[in-house]
Parts: C-alpha cells; structure tokens; sequence
C-alpha cells in the first residue's frame, strides 16, 4: 500500500508540473470506493493550485472558473491511492486501460489514476475541513515531520494505548504515515520489540521511536518511497528505499546488528520482521 513517502514524493512530483493548470475534461471510469461528488463537466475550466498532503491523502485545490458565477466556490479534490493505486502525469500517457478510473486532462498534461483493486478515492469538496473530507481526515494523527509534535506529546498519547505498538503505529490515530515496511524498520531502528505494549513505552524510548521514524521516513521520501509490487511516482520511477531496509523482507538473514537471524511473524494479519536480540521488550 503507497503510504506517506510514497504519497509525498507522489505530491512533489506533481506539484511543479500542474500547478497552474487549466482543467480541459475530466473522466470516471469504474467506481471507487466512493462517488466523486460533482459532475465530470463541473470541473471544466478550473485552475489547479498547489498540491497539499495529510497523512496518505492528497488535496489538490481547483480554484473556481474565471468567467464563474459569483455563487460557485473554490474547492478541490481528495485522492487517495487505496492498496494498490498510482498516479501518472504526462501530455502522452497511453491509452486508458481497464483499470485507469480517473482522468483530469489539463492544459498541462493528462492526471491519471490507476487502481486495480478500486480502493482508492477521488472526492470532491469545497475544503479539506467540509463535512466530506473532515469524515475521512479527522480521525488522522499527527504528521511526523510537525515541529509542534514531540517527544512528551507522543510519549503521553503512547501510555493510553494498551495495543502492540506495531500496531499503534500502523493505526495513524497518534501518528501518520508509518506503514508496514516502516514500521518494522522504525522499531528496529529504536530497539523496541514491535509486540511491546505501547503504553509500557519509557519517555526516553518514545523519544528514540519518534527520531526512528522521521529519520526514516526522509530517508525513504530521498529515495522515491518504496516500490515492491505497483508503485511508481507520477513519471513512472520506482522507489528504492526497500533495498537499503535493514529488516523488513529478510527473514532468516543475519541481523545487520548483532547477527542473529531476522525474525518474521503475523500481527493483525501483516507481516512483521525484527531482531529478537536487539527489540527489546
């Protein structure tokens, strides 16, 4: 599943190119998870603003025709890549296939989503805070690079949680973005066993587990995310940071530690890998 460096590189790499743009047409192919919520012709001449993200969501403003009604408003659209969803963005892009469900053609290039499993969204709203979008944002966490976010503030939300902090962190409700492959490596990073309760968490380890994850998280951003089946930026590049993970997808091979072999098990049906010698509980 694309998670927040995949969404982020996602974002900066459309950002420059779109910016700007003057909506032509818009285009829905087989439904996604929910309706778009305006007309396909509605977006026609709309200007596209700046890309934003929340957590692994995408909000690119459009801002109202210039020739609009004074009564119609600016808004956007919210997109999500769901499981298995991707991006692309160019003047020519190939054919639309069977599961390309979402086109915007714009003076600049064409904005296509492809998603084979139909798990993503494309939403439109009049603002990330409406009642649309608040249903799906606001039960989100802090974003890991916030600087109003420390230590403390994520040791204290960490103690009123009795779940695995594996799991804690995969649920985004006390910080965003850590996803599976992240959050194996970010426990291994800060030596915390990923079965540990999260409200047994000491300060001082919380400390390390929030420095773990925003030290990987830019580093996975640097190298274009991770891509280990689907993803690709909106140029088509694959990420690269699952060649430099330490733990994640190596069962039974040494630890780069200690030396010990790499431990795999299932929590909540995903797999986890770690050093049994190294994560403390």
């Amino acid at each position: 599943m694309p998670e927040l460096p995949e969404v982020e590189v996602t974002r900066r790499s459309l950002t420059e190119q779109m910016v700007d743009a003057v909506v032509h047409e818009a285009r829905l192919g087989k439904s996604l998870r929910w309706p778009l919520g305006c007309t396909e012709a509605s977006l026609a001449g709309r200007v596209v603003g700046a890309l934003q993200r929340r957590g692994k969501y995408l909000w690119m403003p459009l801002s109202a025709r210039p020739m609009a009604a004074a009564t119609e408003d600016a808004g956007g659209l919210l997109l999500h890549l769901g499981m298995s969803g991707s991006l692309a963005f160019g003047r020519d892009l190939v054919p639309a296939g069977a599961h390309d469900h979402f086109e915007l053609t714009t003076s600049r290039g064409t904005l296509r989503l492809t998603d084979p499993r139909r798990f993503g969204a494309v939403i439109w709203s009049s603002g990330p805070g409406d009642a649309r979008a608040a249903k799906l944002l606001s039960a989100l966490g802090y974003e890991p690079f916030d600087p109003s976010f420390d230590g403390p503030q994520f040791h204290r939300l960490l103690k009123v949680r009795r779940a695995p902090i594996k799991a804690v962190l995969l649920a985004g409700q006390v910080i965003v973005g850590v996803g599976n492959i992240y959050a194996s490596e970010v426990l291994f990073r800060a030596g915390i066993d990923p079965r540990l309760r999260s409200n047994r968490i000491s300060q001082a380890r919380a400390h390390r587990l929030l420095a773990a994850i925003r030290q990987t998280l830019e580093r996975a951003i640097a190298l274009g995310g991770s891509t280990l089946r689907d993803f690709r930026d909106a140029y088509g590049s694959a990420g690269a940071f699952q060649a430099e993970a330490l733990v994640y997808g190596r069962a039974g091979l040494p630890c780069p530690n200690c030396g010990a072999p790499i431990r795999r098990l299932e929590q909540g049906q995903r797999a986890t890998y770690f050093c049994a010698r190294c994560q403390r509980r």
